[in-house]
């Protein structure tokens, strides 16, 4: 974190050749935001669909960082980390719309009222106003290894995929939770200074389950809060196999497991 006057939040954002989704979440941003001290940190994972040109035309006071490389989540989101001067940083996908006004300031007041919190997720919906699962339990080596078939019916309907899935849960109730998707990670910074920043040896995923794992470790709530909304425009860019991110992505999975030494469940109390 900088030395340097705080502000309320700084938002750390990370794109590759997403244009199109910057288009909608950078107004989004501002419009329903308004009023509220934060920085705007811009990762560029060196785009070639205008990125910079539109950034640099339309938001000029945002702090835009372009790499040679495509770094991955992990290290892209770090150099915001390592940036940002907030009391508070946002973890936010470029593929993200918000829904509510003025949603940061009222997780502002929650996590000043709740000081055992060190990070909150969303209440995430499709473009068609379906809930997503965006909180779930910590998973096991199993639950990783099936949720590629889960198309298989007996799969699908298992207790333990029921369980990772937490389908029992109301969505609109205010709960503590394993985890929550790095689409949104509303995190405090005194907890980044305790835990450290994301795991780079994770290209993609499953970066946000170490951190929300990490955190739960050392004594910090996590909290799934749905009053605060937003659209998740949501593609999966692991479902196809023999890829090279899915490569990357299966690699990341396999030191997480190893990482934490577990398979069934990571044994939090």
């Amino acid at each position: 974190m900088r030395e340097s006057k705080l502000t309320d939040i700084s938002i750390i954002i990370i794109s590759w050749n997403a244009l199109h989704f910057l288009e909608k979440c950078l107004p989004s941003v501002y419009e329903k935001n308004q009023g509220l001290d934060f920085e705007l940190i811009l990762i560029d994972n060196n785009s070639t669909d205008g990125t910079k040109e539109y950034i640099k035309s339309n938001y000029p006071e945002i702090i835009y960082i372009h790499n040679e490389q495509n770094r991955g989540v992990a290290p892209a989101r770090n150099q915001g980390f390592k940036i940002a001067k907030g009391k508070f940083v946002l973890i936010l996908d470029v593929d993200t719309e918000f829904i509510t006004e003025n949603p940061l300031a009222e997780l502002v007041m929650y996590m000043n009222d709740n000081t055992e919190v060190g990070l909150i997720g969303a209440q995430l919906k499709s473009s068609d106003g379906e809930i997503q699962r965006s909180c779930l339990k910590f998973p096991s080596l199993w639950v990783k290894l099936f949720v590629r078939f889960e198309k298989l019916r007996f799969i699908k309907n298992s207790k333990m995929m029921n369980d990772y899935y937490m389908n029992d849960l109301d969505r609109e109730t205010t709960c503590e939770v394993d985890y929550v998707i790095g689409a949104f990670q509303f995190i405090r910074s005194k907890m980044i200074s305790d835990i450290g920043v994301y795991d780079e040896k994770i290209f993609y995923g499953p970066e946000d389950i170490d951190y929300c794992l990490r955190a739960k470790r050392s004594g910090y709530k996590v909290i799934y809060y749905p009053k605060v909304k937003l659209f998740h425009f949501y593609q999966r860019i692991t479902k196809r196999l023999f890829t090279k991110i899915t490569f990357k992505h299966f690699k990341g999975l396999a030191y997480f497991f190893w990482k934490h030494k577990y398979v069934n469940s990571p044994g939090l109390k």
